[in-house]
């Protein structure tokens, strides 16, 4: 071992580092140093014979295990490099910047007693156990046998308690960070779209911590305002228009130098200070009694520059300025650090709780992030008013209200809610439910009431409400009526315990940049989230999770007990994807099955989605189209459908595609069988044949074959069932081959890389007509479909044709 290459690169008179000098301690110590020289690196140094053996790691080590990250072995250094931290001045070698991230102890897992590590090293296999606090668990560290260079090895994560099968994204300390970009390369946000604001996750503890903030929970309306050459939008966050109604406010923002986008929230105070909601529905100008605030808690945009990708405590430190001087627009203050204080403070004034937010969160619109945090002293949440009750007092107007609220996409009784009201206010609620009345319960349920009489309504008003707690069964214990939300969407109501809120839709869910979701009590990762997919629609990783948590109950039933060949984006769509059949490495939850493929003499271990924690845990890997087998692994050999694949060439319009699709349907008609057909989701469309398992792959698809041939028929002038290109043409290929053990196709109701983020989406056959546009169904028009329609597709996975009577039918 030896430090003068170590001592001959460097001028100690010049470099902060430590001179080279032996150390025989032999603590089997490592230190892993970030490097921002030439390139951003990371030094990895093993404790090894009085020296610390060095090798730079582009990427830096990972802790997944299908990572093999490029080590290149670099000189020697002194074992007091173990603490360097600092920067290495400009003109001398590695100058940059120095910072230690991670160190502990290692273990050679080598047998030592038959080599001493230098014997290993020249042998270039070393079998390594980290103990430190970000890497931990067994390594590779293996040189590359067919390189030319002697000094590139690969450091390979082994499977252990330590280690993921996930992407593993290495965190950096601030100074490696890539630099926000300057205001003039900002991209640029239209100053007049709607956009919604970004969300709090609710929790129940309060907390300190020095790198979050703390405001008041302001209880008002949420209001996101535009100004633009003086021109003042106020839109709530769904995007309904608010400026007349506190004009007051919109004419003070017109006053602005600035064109900007803020973020608040508009309340009503009272003498005391606090906000009174119930006067904040009821405002009228000049009339309402109570100081109107519009508290401004971030800026969004500034003078054409996008802002949100800023650090929060930077966007908020311009908002003084933005702000000085005006009497209705004020800005929300916070403090650091001491949430538990704060919120104490809050509490005893008499306010609903606080708002924590990491100074550095970024802002996402339409998102509930776990960077900002809502806790309250006081439950309260928005209910559905399904009915109201008939009065004991005949002066009075109604009794009290019949409350609901989805739960798992069901709307479930919560109880009835009598008090939190004036005379007035129940006179003006009841005027408004006349137009809602109807003569039939809005729940699946019989619901008891007491007898109590119900006049029941169509679950159309949103309401919130305060209460003490709900019970087990859902009913809330206390209530009190604080005003309708006319500024909530009715599709964004559900169960508001932060437990139950991931299976809602975008705006109420619980996923953060890496986080944990917890469905049927299993945890699954979810990491990076914010990455875009469809970078021309803006969608990120978030709307494809969003998406399969939304659809789940629909898709999975195409989904169990079928192997899968997962299709990975991990990149999105932009970039190349690549499929994935085996599966080493699955967490101990997701269930498995092993196929022989006699192309790979080997067993394939095909992942099976059971259930929705699987289907997420998909979508997490990338899987933006999921492609299960047409047979369960009940019975391999035999197909649950058939399918006829209509492939168009590129010189195909699509509504040639519609006409070779009629055609299909005029066949299936004439054999007295049926036949679903859903978009492909890219250019093309597939129909479905119920077969009920009752026939080999073979059977099906020589049946789909002659089906095919018949079609052909009809259409021989823009129809082949030729399969190779150049022979075929311009024209649709009739595609029978699909019908093949293995085979696997979009499933119903996936999503497709492709433009527009289509969705594979099931059809009414009189939809199959001219002006059908694949555009139409998406991720953000999909849910809704399925709730229109429900599920158009479920008769392929029921009983199966008669092949003999169709056959029949066909040649008579």
């Amino acid at each position: 071992m030896s430090l003068q290459k170590y001592n001959d690169k460097r001028d100690f008179k010049n470099t902060p580092e430590p001179s080279g000098q032996l150390d025989a301690t032999n603590s089997n110590r490592f230190v892993i140093q970030v490097h921002k020289a030439t390139r951003l690196h990371f030094d990895l140094r093993l404790e090894l014979n009085g020296v610390l053996k060095s090798w730079a790691i582009p990427k830096g080590p990972s802790l997944s295990t299908k990572d093999k990250r490029l080590s290149i072995q670099t000189e020697d250094h002194p074992v007091s490099y173990l603490n360097f931290e600092g920067v290495i001045p400009k003109g001398n070698y590695g100058a940059g910047k120095m910072q230690i991230w991670d160190s502990g102890t290692f273990e050679i897992l080598n047998d030592t007693k038959k080599s001493d590590p230098e014997a290993l090293l020249k042998s270039g296999d070393l079998k390594i156990k980290f103990s430190g606090d970000k890497i931990r668990g067994d390594f590779a560290l293996v040189r590359i046998k067919n390189s030319k260079s002697t000094n590139q090895w690969l450091l390979i994560k082994k499977q252990d308690a330590f280690s993921t099968s996930l992407d593993y994204d290495i965190d950096l300390p601030d100074f490696a960070l890539p630099k926000v970009k300057s205001e003039a390369s900002q991209p640029k946000i239209k100053i007049d779209q709607v956009i919604k604001p970004m969300l709090a996750t609710p929790t129940k503890e309060i907390f300190n911590n020095p790198n979050w903030i703390y405001e008041i929970k302001w209880d008002g309306y949420r209001l996101i305002s535009h100004v633009n050459e003086g021109k003042v939008t106020l839109q709530s966050r769904n995007g309904q228009e608010y400026t007349s109604k506190f004009d007051l406010i919109a004419e003070e923002l017109k006053g602005l130098s600035q064109n900007v986008i803020l973020d608040g929230e508009v309340v009503i105070l009272e003498e005391n200070g606090l906000p009174n909601f119930q006067k904040l529905q009821n405002y009228e100008a000049g009339v309402t009694k109570g100081v109107l605030r519009y508290y401004v808690f971030d800026a969004i945009y500034l003078n054409g520059y996008d802002m949100q990708k800023l650090p929060l405590i930077d966007r908020k430190s311009l908002l003084p300025e933005i702000l000085e001087g005006l009497e209705y627009c004020k800005f929300c203050d916070h403090v650091e650090g001491m949430g538990t204080m704060f919120y104490n403070q809050a509490i005893e004034s008499g306010l609903e709780g606080v708002i924590a937010k990491k100074k550095d969160s970024l802002y996402y619109p339409g998102i509930r992030f776990e960077h900002w945090l809502k806790i309250k002293n006081i439950e309260s949440d928005e209910f559905l008013i399904c009915g109201y009750t008939t009065p004991t007092n005949k002066h009075d107007h109604f009794g009290s209200l019949i409350l609901g609220n989805y739960v798992d996409d069901k709307l479930t009784y919560a109880g009835n809610c009598g008090t939190g009201f004036s005379n007035e206010m129940k006179k003006d609620l009841l005027a408004k439910f006349n137009e809602f009345e109807t003569t039939e319960s809005p729940f699946l349920e019989k619901i008891t009431l007491k007898g109590r009489k119900p006049h029941w309504m169509l679950p159309k008003l949103i309401c919130e409400v305060k209460f003490m707690e709900q019970t087990e069964n859902g009913l809330l214990r206390h209530p009190v009526f604080k005003g309708l939300r006319i500024d909530k969407e009715l599709k964004k109501i559900d169960s508001s315990s932060p437990t139950k809120e991931v299976k809602a839709n975008i705006d109420t869910s619980t996923i953060s940049s890496d986080s944990v979701l917890n469905i049927n009590s299993t945890s699954v990762s979810i990491t990076n989230i914010e990455k875009i997919y469809w970078p021309e629609m803006g969608y990120m990783k978030y709307d494809l999770i969003d998406y399969y948590l939304n659809i789940s109950d629909f898709i999975l039933p195409y989904l169990v007990n079928r192997p899968q060949n997962l299709h990975r984006h991990p990149n999105g769509i932009k970039e190349s994807g690549f499929y994935q059949k085996d599966n080493e490495y699955l967490p101990d939850w997701i269930e498995s099955y092993s196929i022989y493929s006699k192309s790979a003499d080997r067993d394939i271990n095909y992942l099976l989605c059971q259930n929705e924690q699987t289907l997420i845990y998909m979508a997490n890997l990338g899987c933006i189209e999921l492609n299960p087998w047409n047979s369960k692994i009940t019975s391999l050999d035999s197909p649950d459908y058939g399918i006829i694949d209509l492939d168009p060439s590129s010189k195909n319009t699509f509504e040639e595609v519609i006409e070779v699709a009629q055609a299909v349907k005029e066949v299936l008609t004439k054999a007295g069988i049926a036949g679903y057909c859903k978009t492909s989701g890219s250019t093309g469309l597939h129909i479905y044949i119920p077969m009920g398992g009752d026939y080999s792959y073979e059977e099906v698809r020589n049946f789909i074959k002659l089906l095919c041939i018949y079609v052909h028929q009809l259409l021989p002038e823009i129809t082949s069932m030729e399969r190779n290109l150049k022979k075929r043409g311009a024209k649709i290929y009739l595609d029978y081959l699909q019908n093949r053990r293995g085979q696997t196709l979009a499933a119903a109701y996936c999503v497709r890389p492709k433009k527009y983020a289509t969705v594979s989406t099931p059809l009414k056959w009189n939809e199959v007509t001219q002006g059908l546009k694949i555009k139409d169904f998406t991720i953000k028009t999909t849910p809704e479909r399925l709730q229109d329609y429900g599920d158009l597709f479920i008769n392929v996975l029921k009983e199966g044709i008669d092949m003999e009577s169709a056959l029949q039918k066909l040649e008579s």
